[in-house]
């Protein structure tokens, strides 16, 4: 199987993918319809506004490569992406990153203020786990703590307070390589490696494969985040779609301040490879396109 012909099957997996989740997402949200209308109104701005719906798409796959189908795939589907627009909510926050831009437009405390855009950020996160819990297929026991462990304490919390932890350290000592990738593997990469995780167990797979899944959503959480420290110096605003440059003025511990622009890419490329050989030893019917998921991580420029 070629390089190129994986990228494109990747490429016009998320686009049917992203195809597929918008209406679901839109028709959760509408079962919202008894909700204080303006919660909802925040719920929605920060939930449909254009993402890549990267998390979404990874679930399905996953789903599709144990035997599963998108009915099967939906709760987890669902439940990654309201985690993931919860989580950029707090991200941009005053108290956190203080962003005031997200994919291009007013960030959700920006728009509705900081009260309501952290209420609406609560509501996604307990929405994911309803929608998770009607899953028709996997077990919902190992799904909801899979979940669970990716966004908490142990998993994308825990990250975010490493990331706050280490920012600004690098005025007093050099940032190790060691202690940036394990905050990467929290903050960003526990919940893409989640998506696949719970795709598997949407589709009631093995507990192997389901952990060799997994491992391959850990490769590509780690690459996404190294492009992100990379997009962060080399892109502009309206391709990034949120404020470029804040992670060099803010001291922020990135793979480009601990290694250089050049290592922190030739890390990119080591995760990608790493994506690619696990997908390729899993093998089966999806094993191309989870090829040439590593390439479009590596290859985005927003």
């Amino acid at each position: 199987m070629s390089t190129v012909s994986s990228a494109q099957s990747a490429k016009l997996w998320l686009e049917q993918s992203r195809a597929w989740i918008e209406p679901e997402l839109v028709a959760a949200l509408n079962e919202l319809e008894r909700s204080p209308a303006r919660l909802v109104e925040a719920m929605r701005y920060a939930t449909l506004d254009g993402g890549k719906r990267l998390r979404p798409a990874i679930a399905r796959l996953a789903c599709h490569w144990c035997g599963g189908s998108d009915a099967d795939a939906r709760g987890a589907a669902l439940a990654v992406e309201f985690i993931h627009a919860y989580s950029l909510i707090h991200d941009d926050l005053p108290c956190m990153d203080d962003d005031a831009w997200r994919r291009g437009r007013p960030s959700c405390h920006v728009a509705f203020g900081e009260a309501l855009a952290l209420l609406a950020a609560d509501a996604l996160q307990t929405l994911a786990f309803d929608h998770l819990v009607r899953t028709p297929r996997g077990s919902a026991g190992p799904m909801v703590s899979a979940l669970a462990e990716a966004a908490g304490a142990s998993g994308m919390v825990g990250g975010q307070v490493l990331d706050m932890a280490l920012t600004g350290v690098s005025r007093t000592r050099p940032l190790q390589l060691e202690e940036v990738s394990a905050m990467h593997a929290l903050k960003t990469g526990a919940l893409i490696a989640a998506a696949a995780r719970l795709g598997a167990l949407a589709a009631d797979a093995p507990a192997e494969r389901c952990a060799r899944i997994w491992s391959w959503g850990q490769c590509l959480g780690r690459l996404f985040q190294a492009i992100d420290d990379v997009l962060d110096v080399t892109a502009d605003r309206s391709s990034l779609g949120k404020t470029p440059g804040k992670d060099q003025a803010q001291l922020k511990p990135t793979l480009v301040a601990a290694l250089g622009l050049d290592a922190a890419r030739a890390y990119a490329q080591a995760q990608a490879e790493r994506a690619r050989a696990l997908a390729r030893d899993i093998g089966g019917e999806q094993a191309a396109t989870a090829l040439g998921f590593a390439d479009l991580l590596l290859d985005r420029q927003s």
